[in-house]
């Protein structure tokens, strides 16, 4: 029996930067997508006399671009927002771990539709979480925000995270909000088996994520690294992020934190590491001879005092570089759509100054990049035929983008950009700034709701 013809989206009139290999732009052109994957892109009208075309789009006025990926966040943080405003990332970390030590399903799951929803909202197409607090009796927490994506319709990288360091073992959490090195090494295959899908197209892959080199053992890095590679999945975990964590790293193991990594089994094309802030030379070498990735998180570095990433160095050097919201406890705001900008400027602070990183780069970095660090830029992050139909239509015709003639600069140097459609495997996800799988408002109670229970449970138990 014959298949079912191809329903298509046509859109045409507009500009489209594809962040394809040689980075082809076309200042009016088309994008047609047959049911879930990209059929054609180019100059001009679309081909004439297609067939089964159930929705055409006038772009006039707007930019498509591949959908943006984020590469770091923590979902859970999103109802400990505004707090510890002043302070470094270990201060932050001893103020809330007695807070997130009391999270459960029903929280995380609120959590994750915020972050998810905020995301969502500004334009990001696939997201990833590494969550690494795992309270005993808590629920199925992980479950619980791989139930959020799927409901909102999110191409979704779980990492899931674990600690088995806590404070009798001289860590920062709890010790009920860590697990046992054994505990956390089942429980991480367990959700391997249960929910990672390897196919094309897949809308949900698992990551192996203990959380940082003083939370986790040196066995349950080692060991996990072991089992992400006998399972086929990737690496992800903190590193390089402060000054304190390099000399942390050297009392206890008597090398910088990327030998460390190495000595674990730590490094490789299937790795990518959060912040990787304070890299030397050698550093940044390591991770370019092993194809190891980089989630940049700048407004996060910068809320934490951390320092500036050596990115113009890193992409120099052929190192795969990405872009991370991190935990909106240090990005109150949750858009990865801010961080295109805030990459760009933040670099451009640093020793490279205003050829630190151009308007084109940081788009890459948001899209494409992330692709790469996920281990997925042969199904996202560029328009191009046979690729999936991700993308996002940015409407850059209002007053705040009205005198910018470059559209990609007018996306990345300009005010943050509304979102007229963002299609995730051909279906709307938003529609004119607005979520079409699920209620803002309610999620905006739901969360307030849950980050005051959470309050009134952590001040009862503190």
């Amino acid at each position: 029996m014959a298949g079912t013809a191809a329903q298509r989206i046509v859109i045409e009139n507009c500009a489209i930067a594809t962040v394809d290999a040689n980075d082809t732009e076309y200042a009016s052109g088309h994008v047609v997508i047959a049911d879930n994957v990209i059929e054609s892109v180019g100059a001009g009208a679309a081909p004439a006399n297609l067939e089964n075309v159930v929705r055409r789009i006038d772009g006039t006025g707007h930019l498509v671009t591949p959908g943006l990926v984020n590469t770091h966040h923590h979902f859970y943080q999103w109802i400990t927002r505004g707090l510890a405003q002043n302070s470094n990332l270990f201060n932050w970390l001893v103020a809330l771990y007695p807070t997130w030590s009391r999270i459960d399903e029903q929280m995380v799951y609120a959590a994750a539709q915020g972050s998810l929803a905020m995301m969502a909202r500004g334009g990001v197409t696939t997201a990833m979480d590494h969550h690494y607090v795992f309270p005993r009796g808590a629920g199925d927490l992980l479950g619980a925000e791989i139930r959020a994506a799927a409901e909102l319709g999110v191409r979704f990288t779980a990492a899931r995270g674990s600690m088995d360091l806590g404070t009798s073992d001289g860590g920062l959490p709890p010790d009920f909000a860590v697990e046992t090195t054994e505990g956390a090494l089942l429980a991480t295959e367990e959700a391997v088996d249960k929910h990672h899908d390897a196919s094309f197209g897949s809308m949900l892959h698992i990551a192996v994520a203990p959380c940082s080199p003083f939370s986790v053992s040196t066995e349950l890095l080692r060991e996990g690294a072991k089992l992400a590679r006998r399972r086929g999945v990737r690496l992800h975990t903190h590193g390089s992020e402060t000054v304190e964590e390099e000399k942390f790293c050297h009392e206890l193991f008597g090398m910088g934190p990327t030998d460390y990594f190495e000595s674990t089994g730590w490094l490789g094309e299937d790795v990518w590491m959060a912040h990787c802030v304070h890299m030397n030379d050698s550093d940044i070498e390591a991770f370019a001879r092993t194809s190891t990735g980089v989630a940049h998180c700048p407004s996060s570095n910068a809320r934490l005092a951390a320092g500036i990433a050596r990115v113009p160095d890193m992409l120099a050097a052929g190192v795969p570089v990405g872009l991370g919201v991190d935990g909106t406890a240090s990005n109150e705001s949750g858009e990865l759509h801010t961080e295109l900008r805030n990459a760009l400027l933040i670099n451009r602070l640093g020793a490279h100054k205003e050829n630190a990183l151009n308007a084109r780069q940081a788009l890459r970095l948001g899209t494409f990049g992330g692709a790469q660090v996920l281990g997925r830029a042969s199904e996202i992050g560029s328009l191009e035929a046979g690729k999936l139909a991700d993308l996002v239509l940015w409407k850059l015709d209002g007053i705040g983008h009205s005198s910018i003639a470059d559209p990609v600069a007018a996306l990345v140097f300009g005010a943050a950009a509304p979102v007229t459609l963002s299609l995730i495997n051909g279906r709307p996800v938003v529609e004119d700034s607005r979520l079409t799988t699920v209620d803002e408002d309610a999620i905006a109670r739901s969360t307030r709701d849950e980050a005051q229970r959470l309050a009134r449970i952590a001040a009862d138990a503190n």
